[in-house]
C-alpha cells in the first residue's frame, strides 16, 4: 500500500482508508487493531449514577451524576495488537437512606489513557457528583448539590461535554436545573404534569459520541440531550444514552443511569472534539 504522497500536482494524498467502531453496551472487550492503523483518537463516556428511592410521601430523594466524557487523539497503536476497551455500566439506584452504587468508568487501554469516569449515585439530603475524565479534552459529569431537603425529589445530572460539564440536577422545590455546557447534556429539574407536581426527579440527558454539537437545555418535561446525545425520558425518572443520570423518587421506585458508551476512530484529518469525526468515514 502507498501511503503518505502528498505535495505532487494531480495526486490525492493516501493512506489506510477513515473507520471507526463503537461499543455501548456495557462490558469488556478486546480490539485488533487494523492493517496500517498506526494512531488513534477516541472518545469514552462513563455510566450514570443511579438516583434513590424513598418508600413514601414527598421529600427529598436525590438523583444520581451524570457520566464524565474524555477524549484524546494520536494515541499511538500497532497494527495486530489486541487492546482492552471497557464500557462502564450505569449505577443501580437504590433504595434511601444508603447511597448506591456509582456508574462505572470507560476507558480505552487503561484509565489513565482516556476515560470517561462514571458518575455517583443519589443520595438524601447530601451532594452527588458527576464523574470526571481522563484525556486531551472533556467534561465532568453535572452533578446534584447539597441544598435543602426540599418538597420535591431532585432530578439526575447531565452527561459531560467535549469542552464543559454536564447540566446540574435540580436539588431542591425552586430551583431551575441546568443547561449543559460545551456539548454536554443537561440535568434533570421536577416531574409536572397538568399543574401538579408529581413525586419522580427526572432523568438527564445523554451525549453523542459523533463529535461536539449543540449543549443541551432544559424543560418543564425532559433534559435534552447534548451534541447528538438523546434526551431524558418524557416524564420520567429514565436519563439519555449516553452517560445520563437517573432522577430521584419519593414513591418507591428507582431506576439505573444511562450505561456509557467508547468510540474509536482514525484516518487522516480526524480529530476530537469536532474535524471530521461525524461519520465513519469522513
Amino acid at each position: 500500500m502507498i501511503t503518505g504522497i502528498s505535495g505532487i500536482a494531480g495526486f490525492k494524498t493516501l493512506g489506510t482508508p477513515p473507520g471507526d467502531v463503537v461499543w455501548n453496551t456495557p462490558g469488556t472487550y478486546s480490539w485488533t487493531c487494523p492493517a496500517g492503523v498506526t494512531s488513534v483518537c477516541v472518545v469514552a463516556v462513563g455510566g450514570g449514577g443511579g438516583g434513590i428511592s424513598l418508600p413514601s410521601g414527598c421529600y427529598h430523594a436525590g438523583g444520581g451524576g451524570g457520566g464524565g466524557l474524555g477524549w484524546k487523539n494520536n494515541i499511538v497503536v500497532i497494527p495486530g495488537t489486541i487492546y482492552t476497551v471497557v464500557v462502564g455500566a450505569g449505577g443501580p439506584g437504590g433504595p434511601s437512606p444508603s447511597r448506591p452504587a456509582s456508574g462505572s468508568d470507560s476507558y480505552f487501554i487503561n484509565t489513565t489513557t482516556v476515560r470517561g469516569g462514571g458518575g455517583q449515585g443519589g443520595a438524601y439530603g447530601a451532594a452527588t457528583v458527576g464523574g470526571s475524565y481522563t484525556g486531551t479534552g472533556g467534561g465532568n459529569g453535572g452533578a446534584v448539590p447539597t441544598g435543602p431537603n426540599g418538597q420535591y425529589p431532585s432530578g439526575g445530572g447531565g452527561a459531560g461535554g467535549y469542552s464543559g460539564a454536564g447540566g446540574d440536577g435540580n436539588n431542591d422545590d425552586t430551583g431551575a436545573p441546568k443547561a449543559g455546557a460545551g456539548g454536554g447534556g443537561a440535568g434533570g429539574g421536577h416531574a409536572y404534569l397538568t399543574g401538579v407536581w408529581t413525586y419522580i426527579g427526572l432523568g438527564g440527558g445523554g451525549v453523542g459520541i459523533y463529535g461536539q454539537g449543540t449543549s443541551g437545555a432544559t424543560s418543564g418535561t425532559a433534559a435534552n440531550g447534548g451534541s447528538g446525545g438523546t434526551n431524558a425520558t418524557y416524564l420520567s425518572q429514565v436519563g439519555g444514552s449516553y452517560g445520563a443520570g437517573s432522577g430521584g423518587s419519593s414513591c418507591g421506585s428507582y431506576v439505573p443511569g444511562s450505561s456509557g458508551a467508547v468510540r474509536i476512530l482514525w484516518g487522516i484529518g480526524r480529530a476530537f472534539p469536532s474535524t471530521n469525526v461525524a461519520t465513519a468515514t469522513s
